[in-house]
């Protein structure tokens, strides 16, 4: 017997809004970068915002205290240490001042945040890393590792760093053009990359064998953005008739997706962000205005549309804010940071769930990853996979890690990883690089000249000291 009404799907998350903060809990005055790289080229957690900056000569990014909302001066100081344009930034997510960014200049560099946010210009690093020979363009630290940090250069190579000893580990060279997207898996055990070949993958990253593989032909892929635990991936990307789509993959069998569905016939490149903890999938397009956002589910039809929220200025990146600072009194499921280029302005947009009730809504907060690493880099080179620590936004809201980041001490030494070596003197590929490797060398010929005229005054002094000793009346 055929029941005359439609498949209806009942969820708590039908109704879901977008809030944005009023204009003086907004950033103002934010001189954001103009460059074109596919980047969010912004970063934020519980205390801090951090957003690339336009610059002349180098790079550089700001660093303000979430409570420092409304106009920013423009001689705020900056963290500007590289001699490139930055392209990516991403906090550590288990040391609130740690930030690490990547530039143009072929550097990965490690920064210490001070207590209160900056106050005065930043120029010396924590670490600065160099590996890649040509630019770097995008850094991931790894979700249950303390001090893990995965950076994708143009030079078709992802490095694994320890930061515990300043150096790559390992090296994963499977890609034959430029990397456009990293992400992990819950445990971090596995990393799926798409890339310029028009191939995705799936990465065993310790030992850098790639265990799936798919030519997408139909389907150009842009990002991508693993699924939780649900052992599925889901990619945006270009159909061959040049619309905006998106498609869903088993991790396990990449031959076809399970199901590919056009969005829209815009160009700009579509963001995928995904809540594990709702289920839920946000895409944000960019140089769109509006951000689009579903429910995923394991069975058929996998993917059901929400809603949209809409805003009529056009977003150039969106940070977003991890599980533990959000508001949930307020009942905020997501928070992103949007990014409007021409006012100068960083939006930020909260998800809601309506709800009436003041009380800590359980069904909608489950046990998330929290700010305590569940690995040492040790135990996770050495094979070990675990599952991130949990916390309750109930009691664990606002806890703060008790962790502290030590920087190793470090030599200039040949950078050794599988079997090649990293800084042997690189042939630049493009004038800008050539430039670089000009000025770099500029700067070392000057220090090496005033180290040399201070030995020549030292030699001189200690010449006269032992010319008056000698000539000096014996006793």
């Amino acid at each position: 017997k055929m029941s005359w009404r439609p498949q209806y799907r009942s969820s708590k998350f039908r109704n879901v809004y977008g809030k944005v903060a009023n204009r003086e809990h907004c950033f103002d005055g934010i001189p954001i970068t103009k460059n074109v790289h596919d980047n969010h080229f912004c970063a934020v957690n519980a205390r801090f915002l951090a957003i690339v900056t336009e610059s002349a000569g180098g790079g550089s990014f700001l660093v303000i205290p979430l409570e420092q909302t409304g106009r920013i001066e423009p001689n705020y100081p900056k963290v500007c240490g590289h001699q490139g344009n930055v392209l990516d930034i991403k906090w550590n997510p288990f040391i609130d001042n740690i930030i690490a960014s990547c530039s143009e200049d072929t550097s990965v560099r490690i920064w210490e945040i001070p207590e209160g946010g900056l106050k005065r210009n930043m120029t010396e690093a924590l670490l600065e890393l160099y590996g890649h020979s040509r630019r770097v363009g995008l850094v991931e630290w790894h979700p249950t590792t303390n001090n893990i940090l995965f950076s994708a250069g143009y030079d078709y190579k992802v490095l694994i760093w320890n930061l515990d000893v300043g150096e790559p580990v390992k090296m994963i060279d499977c890609h034959s053009d430029v990397i456009l997207c990293m992400s992990f898996n819950t445990d971090g055990s596995l990393l799926t990359t798409t890339c310029k070949d028009k191939k995705l993958r799936v990465i065993e990253p310790r030992s850098g064998r790639v265990l799936q593989e798919a030519n997408c032909k139909n389907h150009r892929v842009n990002r991508v953005v693993f699924l939780g635990n649900m052992k599925r991936l889901l990619t945006t990307g270009v159909s061959r008739w040049n619309t905006r789509q998106i498609a869903l993959w088993d991790q396990e069998d990449l031959s076809m997706p399970l199901i590919e569905e056009e969005i829209d016939g815009l160009s700009g490149l579509l963001f995928p962000f995904y809540d594990a903890d709702t289920h839920m999938l946000y895409l944000a397009g960019k140089g769109d205005g509006n951000i689009r956002y579903y429910e995923i589910s394991t069975e058929k039809p996998f993917l059901s549309y929400l809603m949209e929220f809409r805003s009529p200025a056009p977003q150039k990146g969106l940070g977003v804010m991890p599980k533990h600072g959000l508001d949930v009194s307020a009942c905020e499921v997501f928070r992103f940071y949007k990014l409007v280029t021409l006012k100068g302005l960083i939006e930020p947009i909260s998800m809601i769930v309506p709800r009436r009730s003041d009380s800590y809504q359980e069904d909608i907060y489950p046990m998330t990853p929290g700010t305590e690493p569940a690995l040492t880099p040790d135990e996770w080179l050495g094979g070990i996979n675990r599952d991130p620590v949990l916390m309750s936004l109930k009691e664990g809201y606002k806890k703060s890690s008790k962790m502290v980041f030590k920087a190793p001490i470090k030599e200039k030494k040949s950078v050794v990883v599988n079997g090649i070596d990293l800084l042997e003197n690189v042939p630049p590929r493009t004038e800008n690089e050539l430039l670089r490797m000009f000025f770099r060398q500029q700067d070392e010929i000057r220090r090496l000249k005033e180290e040399l005229a201070q030995k020549d005054i030292r030699i001189r002094q200690l010449q006269l000291e032992l010319k008056n000793l000698r000539n000096s009346p014996k006793n």
